[in-house]
């Protein structure tokens, strides 16, 4: 209690606000503002009646007079986002919080908060008080950054996320965007001046839609996985979160967006199941390991025994495959081995050299390359087994087995 009395003394002795008096006892107690916990300390001072509060500051120079005026900078740049929360921060003069650093020093308290801590907390409530939205501190949708010395609030507002599932119907369309190598999207005679490889992507027919409804500035598409250029994504189709940076509008009528897309993809994408995300649905999307289903077709470059068919489904029962990273991305990702499980194999159609195979193995496996064998990168494979070479003709992925599927 002393040592309180010893700092309050030392406090008094200088200009302060009941703001700045309040706050060097913040961690006292609670159920009271810093500004009833100043007025506190002068009523049970001896000297109480030769400390009234001053007309101004020392430390705070008078800052928590403007709270009105940087609330109604909050309201103004928060008008023209929609949010159901918010947060607010404060960016706070370094002269002001050298001066109440040195206040801590000099009077020896240790029971202190800082300036930034009730200037954010002050706005906020004034804030509350004036929008009807709640202050959200874990996962805000917008967050303002007032700048108290130069009259400025800088708006961070959250992305917005919607997941969904997407069919590939054509066999020239990638998942996403692919800039163009040579010129990396400035346009050039390569890419016929679109800055880009291909024409058309999943995220081109899917992201802009919810960019354009959000009124954002721009989108990502993260997607499960992806498949190859040449293959068609069936079956319960591959999830996927489209994030959408500083949308201006957070309520999308997801169905009538998901029916515009579905309308206007020239039957080459169909989404369903669109529905809010959120960033942590993103890196379980991204980091799932969703064993998957694939139809393949593939043509032998000899004829065969059909009956080494038969040992097909024996020897990758019994036996992980080991992959080394096939030629054909080989530019682009690190040189490594990986073993892989191939969880159930089926033989369909057979046609003289013609074959259609149903495979189910873990994410990640090279599909293409367990059949043909990729010049003995992957063993065993396929070609290995029958010991014919093979080509692949068409591959489709026909089922993701992630959670919920």
């Amino acid at each position: 209690m002393s040592d309180r009395l010893d700092v309050a003394g030392q406090a008094l002795e200088r200009t302060l606000c009941n703001h700045c008096l309040g706050r060097l006892f913040a961690k006292v107690s609670t159920g009271l503002a810093n500004e009833q916990r100043g007025a506190v300390v002068r009523f049970v001072s001896p000297r109480r009646q030769a400390v009234p509060e001053p007309a101004a500051c020392q430390v705070c120079g008078g800052l928590f007079s403007e709270v009105g005026k940087f609330t109604e900078l909050v309201v103004r740049s928060s008008s023209t986002f929609e949010h159901a929360n918010f947060l607010v921060g404060t960016k706070i003069d370094a002269d002001i919080r050298e001066a109440e650093e040195q206040l801590w020093a000099d009077s020896g308290a240790s029971e202190s908060e800082p300036i930034k801590g009730e200037m954010n907390r002050q706005i906020g409530k004034a804030v509350e008080a004036a929008t009807g939205k709640p202050v959200e501190f874990r996962n805000p949708e917008a967050v303002f950054l007032v700048d108290t010395m130069f009259d400025t609030v800088v708006a961070n507002i959250a992305p917005l996320f919607v997941y969904g599932r997407y069919r590939k119907f054509s066999r020239e369309l990638p998942q996403t965007r692919w800039p163009c190598r040579e010129c990396r999207g400035k346009g050039c005679p390569r890419c016929g001046g679109r800055g880009k490889m291909y024409e058309n992507s999943v995220q081109d027919m899917v992201g802009p839609a919810l960019l354009r409804h959000a009124e954002g500035e721009e989108e990502y598409f993260h997607g499960m996985g992806r498949e190859d250029i040449d293959a068609l994504m069936l079956g319960n189709g591959r999830p996927f979160v489209v994030e959408v940076r500083r949308p201006r509008r957070r309520s999308l009528d997801l169905a009538a967006i998901q029916e515009e897309i579905n309308s206007t993809a020239g039957n080459l994408v169909e989404v369903e199941g669109l529905r809010p995300s959120t960033r942590e649905e993103v890196r379980a999307i991204k980091s799932a390991s969703a064993p998957k289903t694939y139809r393949v077709s593939v043509r032998f470059q000899a004829d065969f025994d059909h009956r080494k068919l038969n040992d097909i489904v024996r020897v990758l029962a019994e036996n992980p495959i080991s992959q080394h990273t096939p030629n054909r991305v080989a530019h682009r990702r690190a040189r490594l081995e990986r073993v892989r499980k191939v969880r159930n194999i089926e033989v369909g159609n057979v046609d003289g050299r013609e074959v259609v195979f149903v495979v189910e193995a873990d994410s990640g496996t090279y599909i293409k390359e367990l059949m043909h064998g990729d010049e003995g990168r992957t063993r065993p494979s396929i070609a290995e087994i029958v010991g014919v070479p093979c080509d692949v003709t068409e591959l489709d992925v026909i089922w993701i087995g992630d959670e919920g599927a």
